[in-house]
């Protein structure tokens, strides 16, 4: 089976250690879209990984793990993650990057920090890790793909043609020659890994082998059913996979969204249900919520279901996967979002619009919180009964069946609630 991990919120949803969980049970892993700019967190017997590029599922030994052509790659930050890796003793003979993947230029963190800068006040919030400017240039058939560092002529010609592009200010700030030295070096370091993995991909389909594509971010953040303009710069929706990899849309099997039992954010952007006060402090501090990649604290919130539904329909969920539950334990109340209030009319479906997502206000429901320790519970039938109502108030709201949850951040602490799942 070839199953697609999604998150449903805002990203930061927990995704890595699902997949991680999942990669048990399949052949390989395979990374669709996203940059550096997204960060997956893996707790293994206490011991912390956070991954960038990567596959979260390479702690498996054996996995074949791959990065696609719709993953933008910074090589610098590629080979310092494979060599945190191996000094870590992680086993990489598996891992595999396409040779299509667009490259993340110096040139481009610094276009994205200007272009930061001079928003202003209208700042996206971006991890100024130059994504969006190697996606702006990879649509504007300009970009630099892996394959290039192979090839000194080719990469030679291609950054004259950037440079002839870039305005002076960051011709003069930046040496053509350092950087085509530079990212030949890397090209010389990343080529046992460098491989056509769409063909790779359909050759493993073939063969019958289980498939687990990973998202970075979250629908909300994706380029065209996102919170747009404050969204990242690539498809991040179940239907980025077909692309993002090069297969047909028949080879997927079954797609699960990953969700919060609250809501969380980073960066700029409307968000209806976000807690202003001490209630959303106990969150963020229990939740250890600050970004993997940028430390960045997360603006958190009650749990969405309008979000819900939404992400349900753009991904055409199968089933939903519940991380964090145990943050919830010491809350005496709590509250779902079941509609918006929308210029004096209930409504339940997800505006499209920013401005009109900026005037919606939650419409909750409150539910009396369990106020137990749920982080070493291993099975459903032992959660608290408040907890148990909580979570099919929330199957109820999203239409979806809950197939795993998570209780706390160890491999143990994700359990499978069905046999179908």
């Amino acid at each position: 089976m070839n199953i697609v991990v999604v998150g449903t919120q805002w990203g930061d949803e927990g995704k890595g250690r699902v997949i991680d969980f999942l990669s048990q049970e399949v052949d390989a892993i395979v990374r669709f879209q996203g940059g550096s700019n997204a960060g997956h967190t893996v707790v293994v017997d206490g011991e912390i990984f956070v991954f960038h590029l990567v596959p979260s599922g390479i702690l498996h030994p054996g996995k074949s793990c791959i990065i696609g052509n719709g993953v933008v790659v910074d090589p610098a930050e590629l080979l310092a993650e494979i060599e945190a890796l191996q000094r870590r003793n992680v086993d990489l003979k598996e891992l595999r990057l396409s040779s299509s993947a667009h490259i993340v230029m110096p040139y481009h963190k610094e276009i994205e920090k200007m272009e930061e800068k001079q928003r202003g006040k209208k700042k996206i919030g971006t991890t100024k890790k130059g994504v969006g400017p190697a996606y702006t240039d990879k649509i504007a058939r300009r970009g630099i793909r892996v394959g290039d560092l192979l090839n000194e002529k080719v990469l030679a010609e291609k950054l004259d043609v950037n440079f002839v592009l870039l305005p002076n200010y960051f011709r003069l700030n930046l040496c053509k020659k350092d950087i085509l030295n530079r990212y030949l070096e890397y090209g010389d370091k990343l080529k046992e890994y460098i491989t056509d993995t769409s063909v790779l991909v359909n050759q493993l389909i073939k063969k019958d082998k289980e498939i687990l594509f990973e998202g970075a971010q979250g629908t909300l953040l994706d380029i065209d059913h996102g919170t747009y303009p404050f969204v990242t710069s690539s498809c991040t929706s179940a239907g980025g996979v077909c692309i993002g990899v090069g297969i047909g849309p028949t080879r997927i099997d079954r797609v699960l969204g990953v969700a919060k039992v609250y809501t969380t954010r980073v960066g700029e952007g409307p968000f209806p249900t976000e807690i202003e006060g001490r209630e959303g402090e106990i969150l963020q501090e229990r939740g250890k919520e600050y970004g993997a990649t940028t430390g960045r604290p997360r603006r958190c919130g009650w749990f969405d279901g309008v979000i819900l539904r939404y992400a349900a329909r753009i991904n055409g969920l199968d089933e939903l996967v519940l991380t964090k539950l145990d943050v919830l334990d010491k809350l005496d109340r709590i509250k779902i979002c079941t509609a918006y209030k929308y210029k004096d009319k209930a409504i339940e479906d997800f505006p499209f619009q920013v401005d009109s997502l900026r005037e919606c206000e939650p419409i909750y429901e409150e539910m009396e919180g369990w106020e137990e320790d749920t982080s070493r519970v291993s099975r459903y039938e032992d959660l608290p009964e408040k907890a148990q109502a909580y979570l099919r108030r929330i199957e109820e709201i999203g239409e979806l069946s809950i197939g795993y949850l998570s209780l706390n951040p160890e491999r143990a602490g994700l359990i499978k609630l069905n046999d179908e799942s």
